[in-house]
C-alpha cells in the first residue's frame, strides 16, 4: 500500500479523529472508506431534490386565494 500526506484544517482533523475513535478503526481506516465511497460514485446516486424541497422555504410565504390554481373564474379577462 502506498503512502500519502495531505494537510487539513483544525475542523476537518477534529472530525476526522472523532469518526475514527466511534467506529473504532483507525484514521487510515476512515479516510480510504471515505475516498472509496466519493470515487465510486456513491453521492451521485442521491435522488435529486424536488421542487418542494428546493423551494419549501418559500411555500406558504404569500397570501392569496387557496384555489388560484384551479378555479377559473381568476383567469377570466386574462390575456385580453
Amino acid at each position: 500500500m502506498k503512502t500519502i500526506s495531505l494537510k487539513l484544517t483544525e475542523e476537518l482533523r477534529r472530525k476526522l479523529e472523532r469518526a475514527a475513535r466511534e467506529r473504532g478503526q483507525s484514521k487510515s481506516e476512515v479516510v480510504r472508506a471515505a475516498l472509496e465511497q466519493f470515487l465510486n460514485g456513491a453521492r451521485g446516486t442521491q435522488r435529486p431534490l424536488s421542487a418542494l424541497e428546493l423551494a419549501g422555504d418559500l411555500v406558504g410565504c404569500v397570501e392569496g386565494p387557496g384555489d388560484l390554481s384551479t378555479n377559473p373564474k381568476y383567469m377570466e379577462g386574462f390575456g385580453e
